[in-house]
């Protein structure tokens, strides 16, 4: 008997009302995306003329279509793609405000500094949290209705006590990951005493956020925070019960990837501008690279190069670092596509990076894959393969959401 992960089967047909839940069947899927290798063809495993149900918040069964149980819904995919919903394990969405005039000026040559994030924290300061509530929830709705189906968030917009605190317990309401991003820039009530700042952080705002986060992060970056600095910050919130990931090598070569190596962070975020060293380290640990191309995009900055990392055996994952101000972009389809036309990951690396690769960023093991028992997060395009993401830039593909087996 297939396992049916919780619904109850009656005579082949799968029902969650035992459960106090829908099933739902979707079928005549041309091309199914699993990201189980031993499921189906090739590293995205994938099966052809194919059928999945889900069970309330759980994925119940998976196979060909002609031998699909009835279940107490179905939908027709009409013979095109369907994948795991995109996994985006970095973004900055709890602010107020934006900084269109910003973008404006890079694109007529100025180069980015990462001292604009101080404009968004005297906006995001002000603002009420309802204000900020709002807009996090306006993008999480955003991300959901274009395939996005699991949302990291962090802070660091406030950078004071009350002000993020505020920001990490607003995360926690809507995102599926929250983290604790204190350490980001120092403010410029601290730009005479940025040891002053380390001490706020890793001791009054740390015990503040902690209990509303999983994560810590720090921006470890020139005009951000040294190695020094950033180490002392990760290793509070380590003693403090948080898992580390870090900000590193966005504008130059520096340490913060093999201090994220060291620690051993879940991932290492940009990793635009890397030393062989660098590379050698991430691929001798379980830190992933994450990539972030809108950001690149929108900078004008050199784009990472994916392809020497992945053929060095490193993990990649894609992800949006939705923020106002180096990239206000939600879409991981574009991701995608950039990824593939100007970083040299093929489409079938990119689509697994921006699911199976977001979901090894935050080590979870329930999304990002369609096998029996993952978490219902579903994406059906409009279209026959998931190839069609970068092959049709900028073109609306998304057919149909489902996140946590309810329809987006």
């Amino acid at each position: 008997m297939p396992d049916t992960g919780g619904g109850a089967w009656h005579g082949g047909r799968l029902c969650g009302c035992d459960a106090g839940t829908v099933s739902i069947v979707i079928t005549d899927i041309g091309e199914l995306v699993t990201n189980e290798p031993g499921l189906g063809e090739g590293p995205l495993g994938i099966v052809r003329d194919a059928a999945l149900v889900l069970d309330g918040e759980r994925v119940a069964w998976v196979g060909r279509a002609a031998d699909a149980p009835a279940a107490d819904e179905a939908y027709d995919a009409g013979g095109n793609a369907v994948l795991p919903g995109f996994v985006d394990s970095h973004a900055h969405l709890v602010f107020a405000g934006e900084r269109a005039e910003e973008f404006a000026a890079r694109m007529s040559g100025q180069p980015y500094k990462a001292g604009g994030i101080r404009t968004t924290v005297a906006k995001t300061r002000a603002a009420s949290d309802d204000e900020l509530r709002a807009t996090v929830r306006r993008l999480v709705d955003e991300m959901a209705r274009q395939g996005t189906t699991t949302v990291e968030c962090k802070s660091g917009y406030g950078l004071n006590v009350e002000d993020e605190e505020r920001a990490v317990r607003i995360a926690a309401e809507t995102a599926d990951e929250v983290t604790f991003l204190g350490a980001h820039v120092v403010p410029p009530e601290y730009q005479d005493d940025p040891a002053g700042y380390v001490r706020l952080v890793t001791g009054e705002m740390l015990a503040k956020c902690a209990p509303h986060a999983r994560w810590i992060d720090v921006f470890c970056e020139r005009g951000a925070f040294d190695a020094d600095q950033a180490r002392e910050v990760l290793e509070a919130g380590i003693r403090a019960g948080l898992m580390p990931r870090v900000h590193a090598n966005q504008l130059g070569e520096g340490p913060g990837v093999r201090l994220a190596v060291e620690l051993g962070a879940a991932s290492a975020d940009h990793c635009t501008f890397l030393s062989d060293e660098d590379v050698a380290a991430l691929a001798g640990s379980q830190t992933v690279a994450t990539l972030l191309p809108g950001v690149e995009f929108s900078t004008r900055q050199p784009y990472p190069d994916a392809r020497r990392l992945i053929d060095a055996g490193v993990t990649v994952a894609l992800a949006s670092d939705c923020n106002p101000g180096s990239c206000y972009s939600s879409s991981m389809a574009f991701c995608v596509a950039v990824a593939v036309r100007d970083m040299r990951m093929t489409p079938a690396e990119a689509v697994w990076a921006a699911t199976a690769g977001g979901a090894r960023a935050l080590r979870r093991t329930d999304v990002g894959r369609l096998g029996v028992g993952a978490r219902a997060d579903v994406l059906a395009l409009s279209a026959a393969s998931h190839i069609h993401l970068a092959y049709r830039p900028g073109v609306p593909q998304v057919a149909a959401v489902w996140k946590r087996g309810r329809r987006v």
